[in-house]
């Protein structure tokens, strides 16, 4: 799944833990680790957004689509 392998990729590009990430996106860590592990399919625009502000790329790029 897209959206797994580019958030664990970007994440550890910018050395990033699931913690850390967590944190500077302000979403829960709960909600990162179940992203990471394809527990969360479908998230919301939301947290998709904080997800690529905080990872510093498009939510295209993060979701597999560019």
């Amino acid at each position: 799944y897209a959206l797994v392998q580019s958030l664990r990729k970007y994440r550890k590009k910018l050395k990033l833990t699931q913690e850390g990430l967590a944190r500077k996106a302000n979403i829960s860590y709960n909600t990162i680790i179940k992203l990471e592990s394809g527990g969360i399919i479908d998230p919301r625009m939301d947290t998709l957004k904080k997800l690529a502000v905080a990872l510093g790329v498009s939510i295209d790029s993060l979701v597999g689509k560019a």
